[in-house]
């Protein structure tokens, strides 16, 4: 035992004791940096769920991507003002919160309406892009004439001349399921716009007797729509050696068969 009455041993243990007393009671070292970690994490979660927030706020509520204007392209007759007005898009309101195939339904309604769509156009727009119907005969009913296109649609009311190169169809009950009117339709879209000028009136007592009468009064007996597009070309062809002088004019032009012609 030396003086100070402790021995070596005493003296290891006696230096073990604070140390091992100082670290009683700290996290360990791995446990923080788990800690630090979750927390982390959390913050950046709660970050991300107020940015989405946000986001989800501006988005379905806030009006900085509301509606500002509506665009209305593809224009034929019509008035953007017409179609705006049928549109029925509320101002002011975020762009995610128009029903655009409520806005389409609507514009639809429109007689001279083909096709539609809606879509949104950020920021702060509506765009609706219409295809109008193209008239290709007028018809006359009790009290009023009416625009009729390629599929037989009657669209429109028209006072007066109709639009050039737009012919007058003579048919019992006009609509997209009569087959005089459709035979009819067929026939005038064979021939080129400007020959139809020259139409005054299409015929149809019977979709198998479809008959033109031109402007210098030769009537062209068409038959049935079958082989149109041929007879068309035919009747085109045989106008123009008229006009040239190279045939005589004829009172009437049978392509009823365009393989066998008939003038007399």
């Amino acid at each position: 035992m030396n003086r100070a009455g402790r021995t070596t041993r005493d003296r290891t243990r006696g230096g073990r004791r604070p140390a091992e007393r100082r670290g009683a009671g700290a996290t360990p070292l791995p446990n923080r940096r788990a800690l630090g970690t979750r927390q982390r994490r959390s913050l950046q979660a709660a970050t991300l769920l107020t940015v989405l927030a946000l986001i989800g706020w501006l988005l379905w509520l806030g009006p900085v991507l509301a509606v500002r204007t509506v665009q209305v392209d593809g224009l034929g007759t019509l008035s953007a003002e017409e179609v705006r007005e049928v549109a029925r898009v509320p101002d002011g309101v975020p762009l995610l919160r128009v029903d655009v195939a409520a806005v389409e339904d609507r514009v639809a309604q429109l007689p001279q309406i083909r096709s539609v769509q809606a879509a949104r156009g950020w920021p702060d727009r509506i765009v609706i892009t219409v295809a109008e119907r193209v008239p290709v005969a007028v018809v006359g009913e009790p009290g009023r004439r009416s625009l009729v296109d390629a599929d037989g649609v009657l669209f429109d009311t028209v006072t007066g001349d109709p639009p050039r190169g737009v012919v007058p169809l003579e048919v019992a009950e006009p609509g997209t399921d009569d087959p005089a009117t459709q035979a009819g339709i067929a026939a005038i879209r064979t021939l080129p716009r400007d020959l139809r000028e020259d139409v005054a009136q299409v015929a149809v007592p019977d979709a198998r007797a479809i008959e033109l009468t031109m402007r210098d009064g030769t009537v062209v007996r068409w038959g049935d729509a079958e082989d149109s597009a041929t007879k068309g070309r035919v009747v085109v062809a045989l106008l123009d050696r008229i006009g040239d002088g190279e045939l005589d004019p004829a009172a009437v032009i049978d392509v009823s068969a365009p393989d066998a012609v008939v003038l007399r």
